[in-house]
């Protein structure tokens, strides 16, 4: 059992469990396997030689094929990398399909949809990363559509022009105002 904390101060800290170390530790880590108290030195499994550290670890495999993750099981015989996998596949629960990402829709752009470089077009609504995000960049199809009105307002505004007989509204000089 570890000494708490110092004279002034006993619920502050305790001191390290490890027998070579009896350092005193404000913020010490307690050991899950042994129960001890131990500074940051002696903190994991190995470091304080801890009894029960063979219970605590879990291990996984990641197949590469459809990104599972494969727990190792506590077995007295321990499986390498490749039975684990091969087990995996055996039992038809390995899909690659559920790995593929979805691409950038763009001809020739390669790029994987994640959350991060994802954004949709609000013109089109179409998915694409982030380099194909304006509407020039993925030939966006209701891109035409504003340019096509503001087109059609500069026309509209000349034809306003014209409707009031040619003549422009006259300029105001700065020269016309008096500052008193």
């Amino acid at each position: 059992m570890a000494r708490r904390g110092t004279e002034f101060f006993p619920d502050l800290g305790a001191q390290c469990d490890d027998v070579g170390c009896n350092q005193l530790d404000f913020l010490p880590f307690e050991c899950d396997g042994c129960g001890g108290f131990f500074c940051a030195a002696h903190r994991t499994y190995p470091d304080h030689g801890c009894a029960k550290a063979a219970d605590q670890g879990r291990t996984v495999v990641v197949c590469p094929d459809c990104g599972d993750a494969i727990e190792r099981t506590a077995a007295p015989r321990q499986q390498s990398e490749r039975e684990i996998l091969d087990e995996h596949v055996r039992s038809r629960r390995c899909d690659p399909a559920r790995k593929r990402r979805p691409a950038c829709p763009v001809p020739r752009c390669k790029e994987e949809l994640t959350f991060c470089n994802t954004t949709q077009c609000k013109g089109c609504g179409l998915k694409v990363c982030l380099r194909h995000r304006f509407p020039a960049d993925h030939n966006c199809a209701a891109a035409g559509a504003p340019a096509a009105r503001r087109d059609a307002g500069v026309q509209c505004g000349r034809g306003a022009q014209k409707k009031e007989g040619g003549r422009r509204p006259p300029a105001v000089s700065i020269r016309s105002f008096k500052i008193c």
